[in-house]
């Protein structure tokens, strides 16, 4: 039996008597209700999860919420239960448009030339727009493999959110055949992204007159001597390993995004603290890196204790994300059918929750939506029209291998 088609007008009737109007809502015009929330992260994200409620319900769609106060993990399916399904993912909240030069509210969609400005166009209600039109198309179909769509909330800062979603995964009954994050990649098929890992660091030492430097222990040439460690570090890092070139940068890095020390330029500062990242391949140990870096750090304090006993450098880790390297021949050959990808897969230098569902259920994931990361985090943000219709036409594509049915696994071997 051949792959079904899926008209876009007057579908038939749902089987289990939801009723919802026979006119799709378009991507656009989801996008435009989702922009006007401004769920920038740490600021909740219920009024929108409330108003995907009321969209996808009364489709026939089910919907379990995992809460914390003001956010909320979305979990949306369609189909049979407890059966092994496709999961769509992706994140509702967005980075702040404090301090950058926008030439139009942020959080009202903007069309212009081809062009939906507005926070998050890109990055990533766009994709989430088309997933939810795909959930209630795909809701008005028999299907064989299920299809469910897991909304997060505070993805920016760390995965946050989604990380109170997996225990539930968890405990269901089957395993998902395959997770799609749906990260802003041009539609490319991405199989991978880097780990990430950030840490705050505190160094201390003694205060003093600047007048009588060496009776104190600067903190901030502590801190400079550290971040010549972590330059060292990536040097290494560079030179000690072939590149993937499946990456823009082929390697793991080390990075120092902030660094705070000194009150007064008349006084030896005796605290200083810097944060740093890395950024790992699957294929380098990030623990390995991490002992290193620990190492060096003792290493520059150890000569100072004889005189300043409280000399120290402190590493705290603030957040952690694993890698994603997918390399499941089923699951990729699936990817590449629906999304019309040809050649090899892509990898990313930023993070999803995919190496979170990957850990977490040893599931599959992929990465591939609309929109380009060049636009993100940036002031009007912006997706095409075609790239949401392009997305569209991915999904449905999707949903026509879905009524047909999947099976209960991948084969190993496509």
């Amino acid at each position: 039996m051949g792959t079904p088609k899926i008209p876009r007008a007057k579908p038939p009737r749902l089987r289990n008597k939801h009723t919802m109007p026979d006119t799709l809502p378009t991507t656009r015009a989801i996008l435009a209700d989702l922009i006007a929330f401004p769920t920038v992260s740490r600021s909740g994200n219920r009024a929108l999860v409330e108003h995907v409620r009321a969209l996808v319900e009364p489709a026939g769609a089910r919907v379990v919420l995992t809460d914390d106060g003001d956010s909320a993990n979305m979990w949306i399916s369609v189909g049979p239960e407890n059966v092994p399904a496709v999961v769509l993912s992706g994140h509702s909240d967005v980075v702040p448009v404090a301090g950058q030069a926008w030439s139009r509210d942020p959080f009202m969609l903007h069309a212009d030339r081809g062009r939906l400005y507005g926070r998050g166009t890109a990055d990533m209600k766009g994709f989430v727009a088309a997933a939810i039109r795909a959930m209630l198309l795909a809701a008005r179909w028999p299907l064989r493999t299920p299809l469910h769509l897991a909304i997060s909330f505070d993805e920016e800062i760390g995965c946050v959110g989604v990380r109170s979603l997996l225990p539930m995964l968890a405990a269901q009954p089957v395993r998902p055949l395959l997770v799609w994050i749906g990260e802003p990649t041009g539609l490319a098929l991405a199989s991978g992204h880097k780990g990430k890992s950030a840490y705050r660091v505190t160094c201390t030492g003694r205060a003093a007159h600047s007048a009588l430097t060496p009776q104190g222990l600067n903190a901030i040439h502590l801190a400079c001597d550290f971040i010549a460690a972590l330059r060292t570090v990536q040097h290494d890092l560079i030179s000690g390993t072939a590149p993937d070139p499946a990456y823009d940068v082929g390697y793991s890095t080390v990075h120092v995004g902030v660094i705070r020390g000194g009150e007064a330029l008349n006084i030896v500062p005796d605290s200083c603290t810097l944060d740093f990242e890395i950024r790992d391949l699957a294929s380098d140990d990030v623990t390995a890196i991490e002992a290193r870096i620990r190492a060096a750090a003792e290493a520059i304090v150890a000569p100072w204790r004889d005189r300043f006993a409280e000399a120290a450098i402190l590493i705290e880790p603030v957040n952690h994300y694993p890698g994603l390297d997918t390399r499941h021949p089923g699951a990729l050959a699936f990817a590449r059918a629906v999304s019309g990808h040809n050649g090899a897969e892509i990898k990313l230098a930023f993070g999803t929750e995919g190496g979170l569902f990957a850990q977490s259920l040893g599931v599959p994931a992929v990465i591939c939506g609309p929109g380009s990361m060049d636009q993100g985090h940036k002031p009007d943000e912006f997706v095409t029209e075609d790239q949401l219709a392009r997305c569209d036409a991915m999904l449905e594509r999707m949903i026509a291998r879905l009524v047909t049915g999947l099976g209960s696994a991948f084969p190993m071997q496509s």
